[in-house]
């Protein structure tokens, strides 16, 4: 067999150069270097140069499937152009400087696998179309200025793994479809306004690893079926307003050990049943 020539390889490396992402995906991307600022990039896209050679994108058949722009001082609002980039597979936009919504359009982005634009100045509610991106696995909003209620739909979500939406000023209850995602693993949600029960449902979160509700305003019994996640290997739900007993088990999991608020604000430490079965009397 011959052996093929340095030649051959320089030129199949200038013709995967020379390869071209299509009018619409480099208008977006485009679109995004001018919303925000990209002249102040930390590492910056060369405009005039083809695609494939701008940091953080990453090509796969002439398409944009990945785009890892993570800590390079994005400061701007996000276009609705950035919708246009359908074949994303993950879009990382992690500790910018990004504010304003996030577009109404995302959830055209239906091939996405994770999605995190946490610790940025993101404000206004989560679109209710990201519950159409059925393909994510993680989906990392933490750190924001996002307010309003959960989707409803979310539980639309069946591969979900990551739902971090911790330290934003979320209201409104947990909805019911959320604890049909049978494959979540880390479910934080702490630091924002979330109220009402939480729900006997948890006991699907059968994956569940990690769980953190603390600092909102959830009450109620603590559901007792929380001891039947033989995966879970963190928990804190600490300062909400839960009540009547726990076990033991569920008090040594929490990092807290179930201190909590009462109607007046007063920090108090939850009972500790002798036994479950004072626990499912209480309920």
């Amino acid at each position: 067999m011959k052996k093929l020539s340095p030649i051959f390889f320089t030129v199949l490396f200038s013709v995967s150069m020379l390869a071209e992402v299509s009018q619409v995906e480099k208008t977006a991307l485009v679109k995004l270097y001018k919303a925000t600022n990209g002249n102040q990039w930390k590492v910056k896209w060369d405009l005039a140069s083809p695609v494939a050679t701008w940091p953080g994108v990453v090509l796969q058949n002439d398409k944009v499937v990945a785009l890892n722009l993570a800590d390079n001082n994005l400061i701007g609002a996000l276009p609705k152009e950035i919708c246009n980039l359908v074949n994303l597979q993950e879009l990382n936009l992690h500790k910018n400087h990004i504010t304003g919504i996030i577009p109404e359009a995302i959830g055209d982005l239906k091939e996405l696998k994770k999605l995190d634009i946490s610790f940025n100045q993101i404000s206004g509610s989560i679109p209710a179309s990201i519950c159409e991106m059925v393909k994510l696995e993680s989906l990392e909003l933490y750190m924001n200025m996002i307010s309003g209620e959960l989707p409803s739909s979310i539980g639309n979500l069946k591969q979900l793994q990551t739902l971090s939406l911790y330290n934003n000023e979320l209201v409104g209850q947990i909805p019911s479809s959320l604890y049909e995602i049978d494959t979540l693993k880390t479910l934080l949600l702490s630091s924002n306004k979330l109220s009402g029960k939480l729900a006997h449902g948890v006991v699907n979160f059968k994956s569940l690893e990690n769980l953190s509700l603390f600092d909102n305003n959830l009450e109620g019994q603590v559901p007792l079926e929380i001891e039947k996640l033989r995966n879970l290997k963190e928990m804190n739900i600490s300062y909400n307003m839960f009540s009547g007993l726990v076990s033991k088990n569920l008090a040594s999991l929490d990092t807290l050990n179930m201190t909590m608020l009462n109607d007046k604000g007063v920090a108090v430490v939850l009972e500790v049943a002798k036994d479950n079965t004072a626990i499912a009397s209480e309920d």
